[in-house]
């Protein structure tokens, strides 16, 4: 089974083929000849999910899905949430991102978070809504070399070390985007669509 993923995110591409296991063939945006970017104007992650994929399903009219990840700081009431990519401005750096994060923190001793991510999948004309959430603390300095975005500085509950600490396959099954596909994968395997 083919399945458009709409997104140019190399890391999130990588992601989730790992977890879907070949199970499907993921197509992403630049496979079917997509390049520019979707703005992202909706103010919910949520919102940004669901953009996405009636993007790409109205102008392509095929089937798809698309993602939208936040993390959310207790302390910060939520931030950076729905901004997360560009938390420290419009250019999507990670390492900038993490320092505004590291320096709202300092000093504080509640560093609980969540990552979330929101699955919108578009089969044949209806609207699914798949949501991950895993739970875990921001470390008070980055930590690991692997993973993208905030996993050097995000410690998953239950685990010592960060997700830029943990293996790729470990990541894969524990994460809030593993959560929210294997939630799309079991959706699939009720045979609601033969193909996308």
């Amino acid at each position: 089974m083919k399945l458009i993923f709409a997104t140019n995110n190399k890391n999130k591409l990588r992601e989730i083929s790992q977890i879907l296991n070949q199970k499907y063939e993921l197509l992403s945006l630049k496979d079917i000849g997509f390049h520019d970017d979707i703005e992202e104007t909706e103010s919910t992650i949520k919102g940004n999910s669901e953009l996405k994929a009636d993007f790409i399903n109205q102008k392509y009219k095929i089937n798809c899905f698309a993602d939208d990840t936040g993390l959310e700081i207790d302390y910060l009431n939520g931030e950076p949430g729905v901004f997360s990519a560009r938390y420290a401005g419009d250019s999507h750096n990670d390492e900038a991102n993490i320092k505004k994060v590291l320096q709202k923190l300092e000093g504080v001793k509640n560093r609980k978070a969540q990552f979330v991510t929101v699955i919108t999948l578009i089969l044949d004309d209806k609207k699914y809504f798949l949501e991950g959430i895993i739970k875990g603390e921001i470390t008070e300095q980055k930590h690991g070399e692997n993973g993208f975005g905030y996993d050097p500085i995000f410690r998953p509950e239950g685990y010592s070390e960060t997700f830029a600490e943990i293996s790729a396959e470990t990541k894969n099954e524990i994460s809030h985007r593993a959560i929210a596909t294997k939630k799309l994968i079991e959706l699939l395997n009720k045979n609601i669509v033969k193909d996308c």
